[in-house]
């Protein structure tokens, strides 16, 4: 069994990296080639309470487990994650000279009264898998960099009244670019994103071709994403661009779509209707129906 290893706080991840004192107590950078980078956690999942985004450079790839595949730009890597996360880290290459990338960590307490606590939900690719990384063009690592060191350059000088806004916007401002770029990266993967689309119709269509809804239920945006291989976030996110509906928009459309063909195709009961879709509650078929049609589904059966 591997070790788990528990970072609640910037004073414990410097400390474990050998690290100087913090000059902040819920901010840093750490910079890989003033450490021995994530050797340190070779064979050990690390829980680490706090906001992480990593670059690596690709000079570095292989430090941590994460595909290679279909990627558009190798020149730099963004990986993100939320505090409670766990990271199994592993050791694929050898160790490379001149090692290039940082680690830019946040506590949850530094936003805590800042708007930012309400609105980093938002940045949904916290909970992409790493396989879903955001890959950088030239430019965008220098835009994203600019950024990091304004940070470093705020909690390394005397701290004011100022400077905890001054850091946690430039942190915004980050998240913000980080976004753009995702579309960015959204769509310049069309053909590829267009094949998951495609997957994910099919999906739903075996689903109840397999009578899977029987035995589980409504397929969830969870299922969904295991089976096509990617974090329920990153498909609700990609299926967004590519057809302005989320995955459970889709999934409920598809369901509201066989439901309407039962209601008018057979006399079976509002009831046998939604067990026979996976429902659990007959109630909670009803309700999905009338928010997605207007109409209850006795209501529409009698229109139509």
């Amino acid at each position: 069994m591997s070790k788990t290893l528990v970072i609640n706080s910037i004073h414990e991840a410097h400390k474990l990296l050998g690290l100087n004192k913090p000059k902040h107590p819920l901010v840093s950078v750490f910079k890989a080639k003033d450490y021995e980078g994530e050797q340190v956690f070779e064979g050990v999942k690390v829980v680490i309470g706090l906001y992480r985004i990593i670059l690596k450079s690709s000079s570095y790839s292989g430090r941590i487990k994460y595909g290679r595949n279909s990627y558009d730009y190798e020149e730099g890597t963004l990986i993100f994650s939320a505090p409670g996360q766990v990271m199994q880290y592993g050791i694929e290459t050898e160790p490379v000279e001149g090692i290039e990338g940082w680690t830019l960590a946040f506590h949850p307490d530094l936003i805590r009264s800042h708007q930012l606590s309400d609105k980093i939900s938002q940045y949904s690719f916290f909970n992409y898998e790493l396989t879903e990384a955001l890959h950088l063009s030239d430019d965008e690592q220098r835009t994203i960099e600019e950024l990091v060191e304004k940070i470093i350059k705020e909690y390394c000088q005397n701290l004011d009244q100022h400077s905890q806004h001054l850091i946690i916007s430039n942190i915004e401002l980050l998240l913000d670019y980080c976004l753009r770029f995702y579309d960015r990266q959204f769509y310049t993967r069309t053909n590829l994103n267009n094949d998951i689309v495609s997957k994910f119709e099919k999906l739903l269509i075996s689903y109840y071709k397999s009578d899977n809804h029987i035995q589980n239920g409504i397929p969830t945006v969870v299922y969904c994403g295991k089976a096509l291989n990617i974090s329920p976030h990153y498909l609700s996110d990609l299926l967004k661009k590519e057809t302005g509906k989320t995955a459970k928009e889709h999934i409920h459309s598809f369901i509201i779509d066989k439901a309407k063909n039962n209601l008018l195709n057979s006399a079976k009961s509002i009831s046998q209707v939604g067990y026979e879709l996976g429902f659990e509650y007959p109630q909670h078929f009803s309700n999905l129906f009338k928010a997605k049609t207007g109409f209850s589904p006795s209501e529409f059966r009698n229109l139509n």
